[in-house]
């Protein structure tokens, strides 16, 4: 007999997921596959017009980096019976750049919508779900997390992000709170799309460093969350999930380039 698909551990029947910047590739994969498993899904972006093509049962427009914002969306949906059960932060962005292109402007922009910007949300929706007796937060943060990879501010503010899920996990555990990270590698999103205009030949040069040959999808980033906020993942909080074809598993060209010669 077929086994029910409601009793898999890994459905959110009756359970609302908030993920922020629901607009992009990898919020709209979310967004997607949260809904597949019956959630009801509110998308959160900074414009209206950013959500226009994603399937969503309600919408939050705000801006992340504006604290009283976030906190009244928020608030209004705890009000409106709507708090969420569940949030996905993925919201953030950076620029290609190396220690040398980073100043006191840099910096505090990387920070306030990859650190503080999550912050900003999920503080208020963690005291929401600590009032009703759980829920569940996964943040999107990066292999520049773990080991250095380039983007030094962005990396600080998204190793920030482990740092914060983990004292989520300890402080707020007894509650029936989890929190924890997925740290996707290169994800072939839209955004890829100028780099390989200026750069058509740059997946010959990134492809090399990952096992698997090839980037991350929006998709396998959004199963992965899907996952870490489902039952399946109960006993799993403070976690780090590296999502990244292998790139942090070890130094493929390394290998290949000093051992593969011997």
């Amino acid at each position: 007999m077929a086994r029910d698909e409601a009793a898999s551990p890994f459905r959110l029947d009756g359970r609302r997921a908030l993920i922020t910047g629901a607009g992009g590739g990898i919020g709209q994969a979310l967004a997607r596959t949260f809904k597949a498993a019956g959630a009801t899904v509110i998308g959160a972006d900074r414009e209206e017009s950013l959500l226009d093509n994603v399937a969503l049962d309600r919408r939050a427009v705000f801006d992340v980096t504006d604290r009283e914002a976030a906190a009244a969306a928020i608030n209004r949906l705890e009000a409106a019976g709507a708090a969420p059960d569940i949030v996905v932060s993925n919201a953030g962005r950076t620029r290609a750049e190396t220690l040398d292109a980073v100043d006191g402007a840099v910096w505090e922009r990387e920070l306030a919508i990859n650190l503080t910007g999550a912050y900003n949300v999920v503080s208020p929706a963690l005291a929401a779900m600590a009032r009703r007796g759980g829920g569940a937060i996964v943040f999107i943060a990066t292999v520049n997390a773990l080991a250095h990879y380039g983007n030094p501010a962005y990396a600080a503010a998204k190793a920030g992000l482990v740092a914060y899920a983990k004292a989520i996990a300890v402080e707020r555990g007894a509650a029936g709170v989890r929190a924890n990270v997925i740290c996707p590698g290169s994800v072939r999103t839209p955004a890829w799309d100028h780099r390989l205009q200026r750069a058509p030949d740059i997946l010959d040069r990134v492809l090399p460093h990952y096992p698997l040959g090839r980037l991350v999808t929006p998709d396998e980033v959004a199963k992965a969350a899907l996952f870490l906020a489902s039952d399946g993942a109960s006993g799993i909080t403070g976690a780090v999930l590296a999502v990244d074809a292998g790139l942090t598993a070890g130094n493929l060209r390394f290998v290949n380039d000093v051992l593969g010669r011997g």
